[in-house]
């Protein structure tokens, strides 16, 4: 692992490149509609990186608390936000498994390209379930079980190594394991899919 990485940091989710990851997501409003925000939800973006994702969620959301281990990520969200108007945001340095520590419960928990690096799956899978009103939702995007040569983006192998990619199988394995129950799982083009969960009442 890298010492540019804070302690904690998960294998295989460093923000790409510039450019590549607009290519891939041009549309995150779209991809965060198919696996179920809605306006008025109070959202968790856990591992938010640079706020891709953040800021269009802050757009149809109550309120969303972006969560990230790296610092300096949180900055650039926090500038990306700023940019755009929006003002319905915290940000919160902290590791992943301390997420219902770190903020109120929420109706949403969103995670996008980190899940294949976490080392306790399940354990993160329960984390969340702590941090979840009953009856919220956990939307996991991942990369599909494909080779990574198989992912080009601007003309180049993109996303995590090849064994680190989980097929939406061994997701729902873990996060079930975790207490969470699989709601729908989504096609999310050119490469990922969504896996949507549901915390039921104790």
């Amino acid at each position: 692992m890298s010492d540019d990485h804070p302690s904690g940091f998960f294998e295989g989710t460093e923000m790409p490149t510039a450019g590549w990851w607009e290519a891939l997501w041009p549309d995150p409003a779209g991809v965060l509609a198919a696996v179920g925000l809605r306006p008025g939800m109070g959202v968790i973006d856990l591992c938010s990186g640079d706020g891709w994702f953040t800021l269009q969620i802050a757009k149809v959301a109550r309120h969303v608390c972006a969560i990230d281990i790296d610092p300096n990520l949180l900055e650039v969200a926090r500038h990306r936000l700023a940019e755009n108007g929006e003002t319905n945001c915290d940000f919160v340095t902290g590791d992943a498994y301390d997420i219902a520590k770190l903020t109120a419960p929420a109706d949403f928990v969103f995670l996008a390209n980190a899940f294949h690096g976490v080392p306790d799956r399940a354990r993160l899978a329960e984390a969340v379930r702590t941090a979840l009103k009953v009856d919220g939702s956990f939307a996991i995007i991942n990369w599909h079980k494909r080779p990574r040569e198989e992912t080009p983006i601007l003309g180049e192998p993109r996303g995590p190594k090849t064994e680190l990619r989980m097929s939406p199988e061994e997701t729902i394995k873990f996060v079930e394991e975790g207490g969470l129950k699989l709601k729908k799982i989504v096609e999310v083009p050119p490469y990922h899919y969504g896996a949507v969960f549901k915390r039921d009442a104790d």
